[in-house]
C-alpha cells in the first residue's frame, strides 16, 4: 500500500482529490493538510511515502515544502499539483527536488499512476510544461534581483525595500534596473509581475 499525504489549502479540492485517491486499491491517504508550513510536521508524523502538493498555500508554498522534504525527509517522494502552468514553476520544483509535476486538470488516473512511477523512483512530468520549460530557459534573474522583485510587489518604495533587505537605496535601485531591463517591464511592479507569471520568483 502506497501511503500519500495531501497538502491543499481549499478544503473542497482536497476532499475531492482524497475521495478519488481512496478508490484506488493501492493508494491509502494517510494524512492531510491546508498549509505548506505544516508538511514537514504531518510527513514525521504519519510517514507518507508521497506528499502531493499544490503550489499555492498559505504557511510556504509547495515547492518550499518540497524542498524542506528534500532536505529532512528525503524518503518522502514530492508530487507538486498546480493550476498555474508556468514554466518556471516546473523548474523550481524540479530544482528543489520534486519528482513529479502535474496540473490541476490532469485526469485522477493520471495522478495516481505518477504518484506510482514516483514511488518506483521515476520522475514525472507533465509534459506540455516540459517542452515550455526548455524552450523558456532559466530565469535571468540573480537571486539578489529576485528578492528585491518579491519586495517590490507590492508596491513598496525604494526606501522600504532597503530597509527590509538591509541594503543601502541606491543599490536596490541597481537592482530594480536590472531586473526591469531583463523582464522587458516598465515598472518594478510590473517586472514583478512578469517574473511571478514566469515562475522567476
Amino acid at each position: 500500500m502506497i501511503r500519500v499525504l495531501l497538502a491543499e489549502d481549499q478544503q473542497l479540492v482536497r476532499g475531492a482529490l482524497r475521495a478519488l485517491l481512496d478508490l484506488e486499491e493501492d493508494l491509502e491517504v494517510v494524512a492531510e493538510v491546508g498549509r505548506g508550513d505544516l508538511v514537514l510536521d504531518a510527513a514525521r508524523e504519519h510517514a507518507p511515502d508521497v506528499a502531493v502538493m499544490d503550489i499555492e498555500m498559505p504557511g510556504c508554498d509547495g515547492i518550499e515544502a518540497a524542498r524542506s522534504l528534500a532536505a529532512e525527509l528525503p524518503q518522502v517522494k514530492a508530487v507538486i499539483l498546480t493550476t498555474f502552468g508556468r514554466p518556471g514553476f516546473l523548474r523550481r520544483a524540479m530544482e528543489v527536488g520534486a519528482q513529479g509535476f502535474l496540473v490541476k486538470d490532469s485526469p485522477v488516473a493520471e495522478l495516481a499512476a505518477a504518484i506510482r512511477s514516483v514511488v518506483a523512483g521515476e520522475r514525472v512530468i507533465d509534459r506540455d510544461l516540459a517542452a515550455a520549460a526548455l524552450a523558456l530557459g532559466s530565469s535571468p534573474l540573480s537571486a539578489r534581483e529576485a528578492d528585491v522583485l518579491r519586495a517590490a510587489a507590492d508596491g513598496a518604495t525604494v526606501a522600504d525595500i532597503a530597509g527590509r533587505l538591509f541594503l543601502s537605496e541606491g543599490t536596490v535601485r541597481n537592482y530594480l534596473s536590472n531586473a526591469i531591463g531583463k523582464t522587458g517591464a516598465r515598472t518594478r511592479v510590473e517586472a514583478a509581475r512578469v517574473a511571478a507569471d514566469k515562475g522567476w520568483l
